[in-house]
């Protein structure tokens, strides 16, 4: 009976890490712990690193730090061209963030809690979707609506 209860937690972990992967081999994300934004984000949710010179910006997201699938913003504005996104967990759960829209589909790496991870993306003017691809977040409510102008 002992041996039947540990092959059925080791079972349930195994689908619980299955499920909190990359689901694909893109490198288009790194993560790291101690990596910061260089522009924090307005109210708004949208930040941009100054004028001219073709800087990057940088829009700031976080996941809920008391294990909420959502993120801290629910919009994103940037203008057009290069721009990172900057995701924070704080939550003990696992997230990302992927980008899709305007025939762009990019993701950073899953992260744990206290870790950041970034992923860069050349926007043109319309709407882009933002949301957690780890399974089962999105349809929990884990996404946002990025306009660039």
């Amino acid at each position: 009976m002992r041996i039947l209860s540990i092959i059925g937690l080791l079972v349930a972990l195994a689908l619980v890490g299955a499920g909190c992967g990359d689901d694909d081999s893109s490198d288009s994300g790194s993560s790291g712990g101690d990596q910061a934004a260089e522009t924090q984000g307005s109210d708004d949710g949208g930040g941009d690193s100054g004028g001219g010179g073709g800087a990057a910006q940088t829009l700031k997201l976080s996941a809920d730090p008391g294990g909420a699938l959502k993120f801290d913003k629910s919009t994103l504005t940037a203008k057009a061209g290069k721009a990172t996104i900057v995701l924070d967990n704080p939550s003990s759960l696992p997230h990302a963030v992927e980008v899709e829209g305007q025939g762009i589909e990019e993701e950073t790496d899953t992260i744990g809690k206290g870790e950041t991870a970034k992923v860069t993306v050349d926007l043109k003017p319309g709407k882009y979707e933002y949301y957690c691809p780890v399974d089962g977040h999105k349809a929990g409510g884990m996404t946002g609506t990025l306009t660039v102008q």
